[in-house]
């Protein structure tokens, strides 16, 4: 049991949020816990609930998913100021020992400055790179004003914090070279909640292939290349007519998706969930998957992406095919996951109708997948971030 009282803060929907989940809910394990997110619908009364032991207050502020930068910005700032006031009552109330912000943004930190001045710890937990994430998704320039602050917010944020936690090694070694002390920093994987994702489903045989099931589910954004998913699908209509693409998932790039389905008549083959689903909800439909799909665009903010999503089907037991980006290659090799080049429709289309193909080697793929849980599952992972704050 961890003796801290601890708050954390993350701009995002904490039911669908498989990284912010399973932290807190670990943390708590012992004893309650406070959790700060978005409210799922704006303007509405502030809600509050409990999930194993994990208080949750949503704050009135929704996830902005348009490509205006002012308009994210300003949300952003609401959410920032609401946390601000939060944290400082907790702590003006002797309810604060640990502040643990999870970005984007990366400023978020800040509404932990005045308990930093108090001597209580402050915990910035870095999701996705901001000034590579800004270039992905609005095509900034590395050298341009703009970047050039986001590199110095990204400066000033870890260096108000006491920890550091990123998502993989390839992207704590982005921020060691971009000067950021390497004591600061530690991994907290990926990985995904072994409480949900447990493997206990049977491959589809060879005779069954044509009625293949493909998958992809989190956010729906242009940089994930979920319309290149669907081009490559409509490709392997004419030999696998049965086959069905399930798209779980919200985000900015849904509506034009849902209208390329629409283009290509795929409409009774292409099924999305057009929101987001509740992160313990997700493995049932998981379960009933053959092939799950990761199409992530080459960019700098993906190059130092390692899906969760991809995690949670390697749990499952389920074969996946994935663009060959620095982050993944540095993990999984071409025995674990097929690796097809990035922004290829064909490549894409050939791994999957590979694996729809052949039978032992989704068998195969799946065995030597494991090997990644063995080494970096939350079993492990996840012992090491309870003491990381217990020790704090």
């Amino acid at each position: 049991m961890i003796k801290k009282q601890i708050c954390m803060s993350a701009y995002t929907n904490y039911r669908s949020d498989a990284r912010v989940r399973r932290e807190a809910e670990t943390l708590a394990a012992g004893g309650e816990f406070d959790v700060l997110c978005l409210s799922l619908r704006e303007n509405e009364h502030a809600k509050s609930y409990k999930i194993e032991n994990v208080r949750v207050l949503e704050l009135n502020v929704k996830k902005y998913r348009g490509q205006s930068k002012f308009r994210h910005f300003t949300s952003y700032m609401k959410f920032f100021l609401l946390v601000w006031l939060k944290c400082n009552t907790l702590l003006l109330k002797r309810k604060l020992d640990i502040a643990h912000f999870h970005n984007m943004p990366n400023f978020l930190v800040f509404a932990g400055l005045l308990a930093r001045l108090f001597g209580k710890k402050v915990v910035l937990d870095i999701h996705d790179s901001t000034p590579e994430m800004y270039c992905a998704r609005y095509g900034g320039r590395p050298n341009g004003l703009l970047s050039r602050a986001i590199f110095w917010e990204e400066r000033l944020s870890c260096n108000l914090a006491n920890i550091l936690i990123c998502a993989n090694h390839v992207m704590r070694e982005q921020l060691i070279a971009r000067g950021i002390p390497s004591r600061k920093i530690t991994v907290s994987m990926n990985a995904p909640d072994p409480r949900l994702f447990k493997a206990g489903r049977k491959l589809k045989d060879a005779a069954s292939r044509n009625n293949i099931k493909l998958v992809y589910h989190g956010t729906i954004a242009k940089r994930l290349g979920i319309d290149l998913a669907i081009r490559a699908f409509a490709k392997l209509q004419k030999e696998y007519p049965d086959m069905e693409f399930y798209i779980i998932g919200d985000g900015e790039a849904l509506a034009e998706c849902m209208a390329l389905s629409k283009d290509l008549r795929l409409e009774n083959n292409i099924h999305f969930s057009e929101k987001m689903l509740p992160l313990e909800s997700i493995p049932p439909i998981l379960r009933d998957m053959d092939i799950g799909i990761v199409s992530n665009r080459k960019n700098s903010a993906t190059e130092l992406m390692l899906p969760v999503k991809m995690l949670e089907y390697i749990a499952l037991g389920i074969p996946v095919v994935a663009p060959k980006l620095k982050a993944i290659e540095r993990y999984f090799t071409d025995e674990m996951v097929c690796h097809f080049e990035p922004e290829d429709i064909d490549s894409l289309g050939a791994h999957i109708s590979d694996l729809c193909k052949n039978e032992n080697k989704r068998k195969a793929q799946v065995e030597k997948a494991k090997i990644f849980l063995n080494k970096y599952g939350w079993d492990k992972y996840g012992a090491d971030f309870v003491k990381l704050f217990r020790e704090m």
